[in-house]
């Protein structure tokens, strides 16, 4: 999000050289500088025992690929909450461990993702409302139903390669 006018008093907001940050949008009325914003979100490569990745089918994300668990973090939450959270939440797993394995800006939505590799103990699923199926898939064959160079690819790619 890019701020017009200050969100705190409502004045139309200048350009103000800010050290290094170069000309940042600024209320002179507040006396403060208002940094471009994004939503920070969590996406998450669940994984079981077994070599196997749980992936996801959204029908308002993709009709032809799957998806892994991703969800927005609420105020206060700390990124691994939010994992555990959204994993609990979709897919009816509980996570065991948690390995953080890169940060992912995704520009077209505004968005930085935080990407995760989450293991957890094979059950079955239980699915929100927001998914329309899931299913285990070996690592082998992970990589084929994700859209290439997507940040669900990446990150699926890196949790297999290490």
């Amino acid at each position: 999000m890019r701020f017009t006018y200050c969100p705190h008093c409502g004045t139309e907001l200048i350009g103000k050289e800010i050290g290094d940050e170069g000309i940042i949008p600024y209320c002179n009325n507040c006396n403060i500088p208002l940094w471009d914003m994004f939503t920070t979100s969590i996406i998450a490569a669940v994984v079981n025992e077994y070599g196997e990745v749980a992936l996801l089918r959204q029908n308002y994300v993709s009709t032809t690929k799957y998806v892994c668990v991703a969800g927005i973090m609420k105020i206060g939450e700390s990124a691994e909450e939010t994992v555990i959270r959204e994993v609990k939440e979709e897919i009816g797993q509980d996570v065991e461990s948690l390995e953080f394995i890169s940060s992912y800006p995704y520009e077209k939505r505004e968005m930085l993702m935080l990407g995760y590799k989450a293991t957890v103990r094979k059950k079955d699923f239980k699915l929100s409302g927001e998914v329309d199926s899931v299913e285990w898939v070996k690592y082998e064959n992970a990589l084929s139903l994700l859209r290439e160079g997507s940040i669900g690819w990446q990150l699926v790619k890196a949790v297999i390669e290490r």
